[in-house]
């Protein structure tokens, strides 16, 4: 006899198990070139069973969003601890974010997709609960630490995080995205350069 708590952990691989396959397809073809019915087939289920999960298909391609946001936050972090922390490890982070964009599955679903389908204020809303709230974070520690001058964090993540965005259209649109993807980093740098706190400098001067 399958007990509540069986149950639930079925429903949520059931659950999980379209996700994936949803940010498979969407990934690899876009959200409108994908049906709810070839997400079903990909996951070897009925469409029944999608709709029993997701109200449509606006609604599993939020819960793919969401996952892809967490996949970054996780990346992101990742890149930051490598390189230490401090400045340098701000830098390794925003140029991962960079380099994950240019990944058709991350730039299909992140850059393009999510303002479209979901709408420019609930993608931003979703983008700053998880990769806007690492920058935020990263932001806040650098000024305590008296790396960056006073400011509001929350304000300058928004901003730097729709900078990136706009930085990953760039790159996706070039037709020389590596010679692009540079001439972006060093712009990104450069304009970051503006809020560092060198060494020995009284923060806020």
């Amino acid at each position: 006899m399958m007990t509540p708590h069986s149950q639930k952990e079925r429903s949520e691989a059931t659950a999980a198990r379209l996700v994936n396959a949803a940010a498979q397809l969407f990934g690899d073809e876009g959200y409108a070139a994908v049906s709810t019915d070839d997400i079903a087939a990909s996951a070897g289920m009925t469409k029944g069973a999608l709709y029993h999960h997701f109200a449509d298909k606006s609604a599993l391609f939020r819960a793919v969003f969401v996952q892809v946001q967490q996949q970054l936050v996780s990346t992101l972090a990742a890149a930051a601890a490598d390189a230490g922390s401090g400045w340098d490890g701000l830098i390794a982070g925003i140029d991962a974010f960079i380099r994950e964009c240019q990944r058709p599955p991350i730039g299909q679903i992140v850059v393009f997709d999510g303002p479209a389908v979901l709408g420019r204020d609930l993608a931003r809303a979703v983008e700053d609960e998880y990769v806007g709230a690492l920058l935020t974070d990263a932001l806040a520690r650098l000024q305590a630490a008296g790396q960056v001058r006073e400011g509001d964090s929350s304000v300058r993540s928004r901003l730097l995080l729709g900078a990136l965005c706009e930085a990953a259209v760039v790159i996706a649109r070039s037709p020389e995205p590596v010679q692009t993807r540079t001439a972006v980093r060093s712009e990104i740098a450069a304009m970051l350069e503006g809020l560092r706190v060198r060494p020995g400098a009284i923060p806020g001067s």
